[in-house]
């Protein structure tokens, strides 16, 4: 079956001034799209610049000097890296620290943002030192506000009570319980009758703050989060920071400014709550507030979803807004996490011009990542970034390129096509090696020995960000995100919409999605009332609330197959709406298809749309569409070879396949839309299909050519030391003097080919050994689970000249052309992990950093830090295909 492919909203919509400005900015420079296959062959083997990774740059105290800024921003643009997002943040020495935001800094960043121009790098801006914003400009009344409940018991035979208030905290209403009776307020008392009862208790609901404090702040940017609520908040923020940061920089203005992930928590609240609610709800909130507390009935759900609805709002209204403003108005563009709380929805990202998610990993399951990519997809924003390898397999300087792309390549499946890398820590020479790091992030820095293949490891993402920038995506399935019932569900101190997702949505059915071989975007009721459902299937999972209009839009639908999972929505949203609306909700939903058991989700999917890709459930894969062809970027993302067929629904006539190497950037045909999948451990790779003749056969070469194994003879030579030979390929930390050694060895052999009669050839440097898949993960990150042949990274030459890197599997590396029949020189350069050097101690020890400072980081996994093999452990052998 082949479907018309749904209008996306980038065609129907017109663009917002918001839309607009960002897409004057983001595609004045971008290069032309490819416009035939040929122009996007060539474009995939050679990206444009802006597909590189970013790193976010992380300037500790900040203590940072002018030529080691260069240093470092050369290092970056050598090893294949795009652009920086700057990141001050907390100090790593006693002493030399210069204030955030003084003339010492301030003339760094102004250094950093010329030197990023003149180097090709982009530039982005935190408007702020650590997250969430805040500072010492912040006072109480404009920080971070909670709603604070006391609730008392009520000794007999009393008619009155009062409840102690703190600092900027403010007694709103009380009830007398039981029965909720509201009592009158009078300064921070209440009256009552009196009783002998002993079962009586005060509930005391009281304007307070979080007195949340900005998380890892520079020296000098210490103080409250702000409050996201609040217009005056953001607005001082602007004013104090802001504005200073960006005429810092008036010739090369930051590409865009960064808004990190909202962390407020327990932010429910802020002063003119109860008025802005009463204006936008249409009643008054005071006498409902027990509601916020504690269920009071069946109105509950509704009262809190009408207060969700409210902050997420105020949130949109008083920070997205006028940050969005603030950036064009300084010629910049707002890239945004925007999720977490405040209760921020998907459709808050219309609001923000670059979104931005994280956590890549949880591939299937409810994501940020999959969040802000289906925001870009539903506004026709063609790029979607996301903070990538945060807590990648702890401690500091384990994580190895491998992990990098087993990560990286999840935040792909997601609609991810920007990476910005967790991180680069700024170290001076005089912090020695391996240098300063962040407490929670793994480094991506030229500390790290496996550096030298970094330029291969940025270009296998730069090559695949390119390409899932092109065409259009071509996801079939759109899920409802149940927003009403997360919001119906939030209690006071825990009002995430995102954070909600997961337990909602459930553990089976984005499995069920996914391993029906569809791939699919998420969508609410802001998107659906701007975009429609430009989708062939909508699912609609486990729905309970739902606004009417909504329903309507969906009902209204051609073409569109609805599924509702496990029950069908049956109550309006809010208080207002609950009574007036809900019989018609209810009418209106009974003719929805309903699966009750997600288990026969599948089958569902197949009724109303054959399989976008029908392979083994291990291989995840992205679709978009082109005018000319079809790109589907295809991933194992286990740890073990998969072998399987995998079936395209694609016109079985006049569709040629190509195969694309995405480490390499070559191309070989592929054949029809049936093909046979061979992928080793965590490969990739990427099917094109495209119009056009059936390329003719190759002859067959019958001839077969037996491995040459060349896993004895080498020499091995180290920095500063004359070679050694190495009669079998170990791991050189079993030799006492190199058991601590983190840098880069050589390894150098010969070879006697004979003529290979026209077949391509490798070097290949062994498989690789699954880990034990029951090993415990960091709770916040992930890891490759295969133990390399080559640890950690390796580049390779041929008679003098670079054949290329081997970092991941297929631990190989192409060296036909290269060789000659006769003798040949083979030369391996390897690099481990910094963190053999760290594991010889001593550990740092922030002792006097703490005692000037404060405790602001704690370095994690620590008691984590051992000696990691390394080296080239091989088998090693010559193979002709």
């Amino acid at each position: 079956m082949i479907a018309m492919r749904p209008q996306w909203p980038g065609r129907l919509l017109a663009c917002s001034l918001c839309a607009l400005f960002a897409a004057i900015l983001t595609r004045a420079a971008a290069p032309a799209a490819p416009a035939s296959l040929a122009d996007l062959l060539a474009s995939f083997e050679r990206p444009p610049d802006d597909a590189r990774i970013m790193v976010r740059w992380w300037w500790f105290g900040p203590a940072v000097t002018k030529p080691e800024l260069e240093r470092e921003m050369r290092a970056m643009r050598a090893g294949g890296i795009g652009g920086f997002e700057v990141q001050p943040t907390y100090p790593l020495e006693v002493d030399h620290n210069f204030p955030y935001l003084s003339d010492e800094f301030l003339g760094d960043l102004r250094f950093a943002s010329d030197k990023a121009k003149e180097l090709g790098l982009r530039f982005d801006l935190t408007l702020g030192s650590g997250w969430p914003f805040g500072g010492p400009h912040i006072p109480l009344d404009l920080a971070s506000g909670r709603l604070r409940v006391a609730n008392p018991r009520v000794p007999p035979d009393t008619d009155s009570m009062n409840v102690p208030l703190g600092e900027g905290e403010k007694l709103i209403a009380a009830f007398l319980d039981p029965g909720h009776r509201q009592l009158t307020v009078d300064g921070n008392a209440v009256h009552f009758e009196r009783s002998p009862a002993t079962d009586r208790q005060v509930l005391f609901f009281i304007a307070s703050h979080t007195r949340q404090t900005v998380k890892r702040p520079a020296v000098g940017a210490e103080g409250f989060v702000l409050d996201h609520y609040s217009r005056a908040a953001i607005e001082a923020h602007i004013k104090a920071v802001g504005e200073k940061l960006l005429d810092a920089v008036p010739a090369n203005p930051p590409h865009a400014i960064f808004s990190d992930s909202l962390e407020v928590y327990s932010s429910d609240w802020t002063t003119d709550f109860l008025s802005e609610f009463q204006k936008r709800r249409g009643y008054d909130l005071t006498p409902y507030l027990p509601a916020l507390f504690e269920d009071i009935g069946e109105k509950t759900g509704a009262i809190r979803h009408d207060w969700g609805l409210t902050l997420s709002e105020l949130c949109d209204d008083n920070y997205l807004k006028p940050l969005t403003a603030f950036a064009h108005q300084h010629h910049t563009l707002f890239r945004s996490q925007t999720y977490g709380i405040p209760p921020v929805t998907l459709s808050s990202y219309q609001y923000v011009d670059l979104p931005e998610g994280e956590e890549g990993p949880r591939w299937r399951r409810f994501s940020s990542a999959r969040w802000a990519a289906s925001a870009s997809h539903l506004l026709g924003n063609p790029i979607t970034s996301s903070e990538t390898w945060t807590w990648l397999h702890s401690p500091v300087f384990r994580a190895t390129p491998l992990d990098m792309k087993a990560e990286g390549d999840l935040h792909f499946l997601e609609g991810i096509n920007q990476f910005v890398g967790h991180g680069w820590p700024y170290s001076p020479p005089e912090a020695g090696e391996p240098g300063w790091r962040f407490y929670a992030a793994a480094v991506f820095n030229d500390h790290n020995p496996w550096y030298l293949a970094m330029p291969d490891v940025a270009l296998y993402f730069q090559r695949i960000s390119f390409l899932m920038r092109q065409g259009e995506p071509a996801n079939d399935v759109a899920v409802y995100l149940p927003t009403a019932d997360a919001m119906a569900g939030f209690r006071l101190g825990r009002d995430s919409v995102n954070q909600a997702m997961d337990g909602l949505l459930g553990p089976n059915l984005i499995p069920a999605i996914e391993d029906a071989g569809y791939n699919f975007d998420f969508i609410d009721d802001g998107m659906i009332a701007r975009a429609g459902v430009p989708y062939h299937i909508l699912l609609l999972p486990n729905v309970e609330r739902m606004p009417l209009a909504t329903l309507q839009k969906i009902a209204a639908l051609k073409g569109v197959t609805v599924i509702a999972t496990r029950r069908r929505p049956s109550l309006a949203p809010g208080l207002m709406e609950a009574e007036r609306d809900t019989p018609q909700i209810r009418q209106l939903a009974a003719g929805l298809k309903l699966v009750e058991d997600e288990g026969k989700l599948g089958e569902a999917l197949h009724d109303a749309l054959g399989p976008d890709v029908a392979a083994a459930p291990e291989i995840g894969f992205v679709h978009r569409h082109l005018p000319f062809g079809d790109i589907y970027f295809l991933v194992n993302t286990s740890n073990h070879a998969v072998k399987s067929d995998a079936t395209f629904r694609m016109p079985s006539r006049g569709m040629v396949g190509f195969q694309w190497d995405p480490l390499t950037g070559k191309s070989s045909t592929a054949g029809g839309t049936r093909l046979s999948l061979d992928l080793a451990p965590y490969e990739s790779r990427v099917i094109v299909f495209a119009n056009g003749a059936v390329p003719a056969e190759r002859p067959t070469l019958t001839r077969e050519f037996t491995p040459i194994d060349l896993s004895t003879g080498w020499k091995v030579t180290f920095p500063g030391s004359p070679a050694i030979p190495m009669a079998t390929l170990h791991s050189w930390t079993e030799d006492d003097a190199r058991k601590y050694f983190s840098g880069q060895a050589t390894y150098e052999n010969t070879v006697t080919a004979p003529d290979f009669e026209r077949r391509r050839v490798f070097l290949n440097l062994g498989e690789g050994t699954p880990s034990d898949p029951h090993e415990r993960r960091p709770a916040s990150g992930m890891r490759a689970l295969l133990d390399g042949p080559i640890r950690e990274a390796a580049v390779v030459y041929v008679n003098g000249r670079r054949a290329g890197a081997v970092w991941c599997p297929p631990y190989e590396v192409e060296v036909t052309g290269l060789l000659k029949p006769g003798s040949n020189a083979i030369r391996v350069v390897v690099g481990n992990s910094a963190l053999n050097v760290l594991a010889k101690g001593p550990l740092p020890d922030y002792k006097a950093l703490t005692a000037k400072y404060g405790e602001r980081f704690q370095a994690q996994d620590m008691a984590s830090v051992a000696v990691q093999p390394s080296g080239l452990l091989g088998p090693v052998r010559l193979i002709a295909r």
